[in-house]
């Protein structure tokens, strides 16, 4: 298991040349299929930043996201940061804020959102947006 705010800063490199493309600076998720879908990615000396899909990667670890190709996806699914967003009941009620978000690196599984209130499996996620993560009431 990691957290987003473990893999946020790791340093991304290319498997084949070893170079260094930039460091982790987020991780996309889809809420109802409950999986990372892609890794943004920042340049270290431009304020560039690269979107990958996780199919692109070839591990992710504590100390480094190692990559098979740095190419950008054919089609880039808009981002929501999940840190620090609202977490709404489908019925309106909130219920908290995700302070981190819990996800298996070798299959991009969402394991669970943390809260101060406790965590809330992936089970239950529905949708994401701009305002709120949406959950099934508990």
């Amino acid at each position: 298991m990691m957290l987003f705010s473990q893999a946020r800063g790791l340093p991304v490199l290319t498997l084949a040349e070893a170079d260094e493309i930039g460091v982790v600076r987020s991780l996309t998720v889809d809420a109802p299929s409950g999986v990372v879908t892609h890794v943004r990615v920042r340049g270290r000396h431009a304020r560039k930043e690269t979107v990958l899909a996780w199919g692109a990667l070839h591990a992710i670890g504590p100390d480094a996201v190692l990559v098979r190709s740095a190419a950008a996806p054919a089609e880039v699914p808009s981002h929501h940061e999940l840190p620090g967003l609202r977490i709404l009941t489908e019925t309106g009620d909130q219920i908290g804020t995700v302070q981190d978000v819990v996800f298996e690196p070798e299959t991009s599984r969402i394991e669970a959102v943390r809260t101060v209130q406790g965590d809330v499996p992936a089970d239950r996620l529905l949708g994401l947006g701009d305002y709120a993560l949406v959950v099934r009431a508990g």
